[in-house]
């Protein structure tokens, strides 16, 4: 299973959150994609891990007091010291990112032990920090009130909303300068698969637009003539990715 996994994971590093999209409808997935969520810093490799999650309710003064950082039960704290290795901590933050989801030295811990990714649908401070990590990050924009000012950790590795999207814990979640897609674990195997064979078409589907061939026929591919030029280029091409 973890061979299986890691393969997966490997695959859908090669692809992109358009293309992962588009195999979810053919699937009747239609809103998996995080909402009002972008990358602090583009360009970086694609972000793939497993989700796991962290929710937010609103604060209430009387429980967020800033000694409650001093609790080694607090479940922000918690969640960054128990976030596995390769994977994502998702923060459910209701979209508000009027206070902080984390911070940077938070998200340096995460990379130090080996996370994958941090995402929320709020906003993260020290954003010019943690742009500046190797650990991909995504929220919505930046913030730097303290995350008590307005958030409660209330709960862990429990199923959350992220951007209007259903994040269960151990779905897989990828991103890229577009955004984040997330997979249903039950299927991640089989979209990366089926993701990998249209991205080696979407780049033939390049080549020949670049060289001046219409679409029409081309994409989607229903012609027959072009579908046995895509067969002989595919001979040449497979190991591309």
């Amino acid at each position: 299973m973890g061979t299986n996994l890691n393969t997966t994971k490997e695959k859908l590093k090669k692809v992109s959150t358009a293309t992962i999209a588009t195999c979810l409808f053919k699937r009747g997935l239609k809103n998996q994609f995080i909402q009002d969520v972008k990358p602090l810093k583009p360009n970086k490799p694609n972000m793939v891990g497993e989700a796991y999650t962290l929710r937010y309710i609103p604060a209430r003064e009387d429980l967020n007091p800033i000694e409650v950082f001093r609790d080694p039960k607090h479940l922000q704290r918690v969640a960054v010291e128990e976030c596995p290795k390769g994977a994502v901590l998702v923060i459910d933050s209701r979209k508000d990112a009027r206070a902080a989801s984390a911070g940077s030295i938070l998200a340096t811990r995460l990379m130090v032990r080996g996370a994958a990714g941090l995402v929320t649908d709020g906003g993260f401070r020290d954003s010019a920090e943690i742009a500046a990590l190797e650990l991909p990050s995504y929220h919505n924009r930046p913030s730097a009130p303290t995350n008590l000012t307005l958030h409660q950790a209330i709960s862990i590795n429990e199923p959350i909303g992220c951007g209007d999207v259903a994040v269960f814990p151990g779905d897989i979640l990828v991103g890229d300068d577009d955004g984040v897609m997330v997979i249903p674990a039950q299927i991640a195997h089989e979209v990366a698969e089926e993701c990998i064979q249209m991205t080696l078409y979407e780049e033939f589907v390049i080549q020949q637009v670049k060289n001046g061939h219409a679409v029409i026929g081309l994409y989607p591919l229903v012609d027959e003539k072009i579908k046995k030029e895509f067969e002989l280029w595919k001979k040449n091409n497979a190991d591309s990715l």
